[in-house]
């Protein structure tokens, strides 16, 4: 099984959720070769909820995931603020996703953004799987919490993105992070834009349903990272779509219409 990490629904967080576009990633997914994504929305991005209903409704229900139409499986998620500075993953099944993200109602806006310790506690209520989001990223101050914190983490987003503009620093410090709180590192894209799948993926010589069976197989390092030899290219010309689709709605344009009858 292909899988990405690390994935988006919404071109952004502040733009109107599409039903048309996020069937378009998923598309999308299929083409550049993924049998899985884990679908990691920012918690407060406009219309959360109505975007993952959408893709209950549309897909069918597989063990702890969601398979679409096309047969891409579908591990619900989300990506959370924490008030240090960076963003936190997790990964649950639909119901407890939507719960999760409805009690951090609150907490969405930068002011009122939990600490990791007190997130951390209310993550421990459920049955999820956590992670930290591009961990060496400016902006994230993760690598400086305390050590006694970061041990509650499942693992760590080797980050498509992160990988793509230096390679050599994300994987020397995610790698030596993940082995000093003895913890996976799995790759995912980030992606809020289709072309920017298959920069990275981690690859398991099976199909997975489970959370369960998901983290066993982490835990165990049954699994391959694959980077794209193309990845600098995917993500700087994702880059520059979702750019320009921002533009073309900041306009008053259909930007989903332009970017599918282009």
């Amino acid at each position: 099984m292909k899988i990405d990490f690390h994935s988006h629904g919404k071109l952004a967080k502040k733009l109107p959720f599409s039903e048309v576009y996020t069937d378009w990633m998923f598309q999308e997914a299929k083409k550049a070769g993924l049998d899985a994504i884990c679908l990691t929305e920012h918690f407060n991005t406009l219309q959360f909820d109505e975007m993952y209903q959408y893709v209950i409704r549309r897909c069918s229900r597989d063990g702890d995931s969601l398979k679409n139409p096309d047969g891409l499986r579908i591990f619900t998620g989300m990506e959370t603020d924490i008030a240090e500075g960076g963003h936190i993953l997790c990964l649950g099944v639909p119901e407890q996703i939507l719960e999760l993200n409805e009690r951090l109602a609150f907490h969405k806006e930068k002011e009122n953004f939990l600490p990791f310790e007190a997130l951390m506690d209310l993550f421990s209520k459920y049955h999820l799987i956590v992670g930290a989001a591009h961990p060496f990223r400016e902006g994230s101050n993760i690598p400086k919490l305390p050590k006694r914190q970061l041990a509650r983490l499942d693992f760590l987003d080797l980050n498509g993105k992160d990988v793509a503009q230096d390679a050599h620093r994300t994987e020397t410090l995610t790698y030596d992070m993940g082995k000093k709180l003895n913890i996976p590192v799995v790759g995912g894209s980030d992606t809020h834009q289709g072309v920017q799948y298959g920069c990275i993926s981690t690859m398991f010589g099976q199909d997975i349903r489970t959370l369960e069976q998901l983290y066993q197989k982490m835990s165990s390092g049954a699994y391959e990272i694959h980077i794209s030899e193309n990845a600098a290219n995917k993500v700087e010309t994702a880059g520059l779509l979702k750019k320009a689709l921002k533009e073309i709605y900041a306009c008053g344009g259909d930007y989903v219409s332009v970017l599918l009858n282009a």
